[in-house]
């Protein structure tokens, strides 16, 4: 039988009594795993070998589990210091542990975090107390098993998985043996022919490639998987966003991530005692605290408004207002702070009715986390200032970006802002689950908002969420598949904005 030379070398080389896998060939025999991976199939497919796959788990440390192999894990070093301090079992200073321990930064957290967990001791009101006798630490034990390539219990490496101190690789490994035809082969002999894999430019210009015989090639056989670069599926829904809404007239709004609690909340006639401006909604900023740089005569416009009112019949709040609140300076939970820097007309000079602005970019909330919920997404802000705007021209705007989407069956559900009256949430259903989803939140501004801005006209206004718009979209389930430490790196492979 003639064969090319690596199938004789990979015939030859496996055996009929015994598993050979492809690694092992390519190792014996000099050559790469993907060209002995090709002289299998295509020995397959002849009949003189038998291939059989099966998928095994690689488990490898983390530079986070390398360093805890070295140097301990965080609570266990607390759990030795709290010891060396007290070996009569009373409760120590944390403080004082902490530092004989010599955690420092977020390791301080992870230890905290552990310590009781895991039985150490307990925590309470600053204090620290050590249990005797926990010499042994399952998850250490398991670190160092892994560092010595040894096995260890799925329970153990469930726990590992989730503090990101062992990565886990599912692979395929395929093996080979010799088939009673193979064996005959083998036995009748194997003369290796002389085959060309490739037509080069030498070949064609000598004449010779009609002298050479040139190798079959098993277009069935698998090749490497090669996983290209693509645009992550929320920047293809807000370009997508951009394209519609400057289809519909609108022009694109920039501005700061870091604002001051005067554009973000104050010109919004937020008053300076709502609890969704307090640290547990907002992130508050220590350098800068405060800025130097607003418009004086905005500011005691806007004043006004807070303290008296708009208008004949205006009473504005019962509550203090200060311009040292207004100076400080957050992360922006909205991007209606561009709004008041546009409509004021600090962004972009004085503006004239008709305007369309919008914005696709992100902010940033103390929320908890959970299916719908960030502590940072994508804003989706807009406006349209016009004379005579009513509600019907507000939905007819949502109806028409939607519909872009293929999204038809949009629910309003009236709603309390401060700045907005009246005011709508919009809900969508989820294609998958068919739950009935917020998507954003929008109405008229009011005359509190406009008159100090020196806004004459009717303005509406919406802030739509980009991440569950893309829900709709694509049918994720639950935000965390799109971004974050938690991303589903298939579905993002997969997940295309087509409309």
């Amino acid at each position: 039988m003639r064969l090319p030379p690596i199938q004789a070398a990979v015939l030859e080389a496996a055996s009929a009594t015994e598993d050979r896998t492809i690694e092992r060939l390519a190792e014996e025999l000099g050559e790469k795993p993907e060209a002995v991976t090709g002289a299998v199939f295509a020995l397959e497919e002849e009949g003189l070998l038998d291939v059989t796959e099966e998928t095994v788990e690689a488990v490898s440390l983390t530079d986070e589990g390398t360093e805890y192999v070295e140097m301990g894990l965080p609570e266990r070093r607390l759990y030795e210091a709290a010891l060396e301090l007290d070996a009569d079992e009373e409760s120590v200073s944390m403080g004082e542990a902490i530092g004989r321990s010599g955690l420092e930064g977020p390791e301080v957290d992870i230890a905290l975090s552990n310590y009781a967990r895991k039985g150490y001791g307990e925590i309470d009101s600053g204090e620290l107390s050590a249990t005797a006798g926990r010499e042994e630490d399952a998850e250490a034990d398991a670190l160092a098993l892994i560092a010595a390539e040894e096995p260890i219990t799925d329970a153990v490496l469930d726990d590992l998985a989730r503090r990101d101190l062992v990565s886990r690789r599912e692979s395929t490994v395929r093996s080979v043996t010799l088939t009673d035809a193979g064996v005959t082969a083998l036995m009748e002999g194997i003369e290796e022919s002389e085959t060309v894999g490739q037509l080069t430019p030498e070949l064609l210009t000598t004449g010779e490639w009609d002298d050479v015989e040139f190798a079959e090639y098993n277009v069935e056989a698998d090749a490497a998987e090669v996983v290209g670069g693509k645009k992550h599926v929320l920047r293809q829904t807000a370009d997508r966003v951009k394209d519609v809404l400057v289809g519909m007239g609108f022009e694109e709004m920039d501005g700061p991530h870091v604002d001051s609690e005067f554009w973000i909340n104050d010109a919004l006639f937020m008053p300076q005692d709502h609890p969704a401006r307090t640290h547990w909604d907002q992130f508050a900023l220590e350098e800068p605290s405060e800025t130097a740089d607003l418009p004086e005569e905005l500011v005691e416009r806007v004043c006004s408004a807070h303290l008296e009112g708009v208008g004949p019949d205006g009473d504005g709040y019962h509550s203090p207002w200060t311009e040292e609140v207004a100076r400080g300076m957050d992360l922006r939970g909205h991007t209606t702070s561009l709004s008041m820097r546009y409509l004021s007309g600090e962004a972009v000079g004085k503006l004239e009715p008709p305007q369309r602005y919008f914005s696709v970019e992100k902010v940033y909330r103390n929320d908890t986390l959970d299916p719908t919920h960030l502590l940072e997404f994508f804003q989706i802000e807009g406006w349209v200032m016009a004379e005579d705007l009513s509600v019907r021209d507000l939905k007819g705007t949502f109806t028409e970006f939607y519909e872009r989407f293929g999204i038809t069956d949009l629910q309003f559900k009236p709603h309390y802002n401060p700045y907005t009256e009246p005011s709508f949430e919009l809900f969508g259903h989820h294609p998958e689950t068919g739950e009935l989803i917020e998507i954003g939140n929008s109405g008229m501004f009011r005359p509190e908002v406009l008159e100090p801005l020196g806004v004459e006209c009717d303005v509406m206004a919406w802030g739509l969420a980009l991440e569950r718009l893309a829900m709709l979209i694509t049918g994720a389930e639950d935000i965390r598949d799109l971004h974050g430490t938690l991303a589903d790196i298939e579905f993002l492979r997969n997940a295309e904005v087509i409309y």
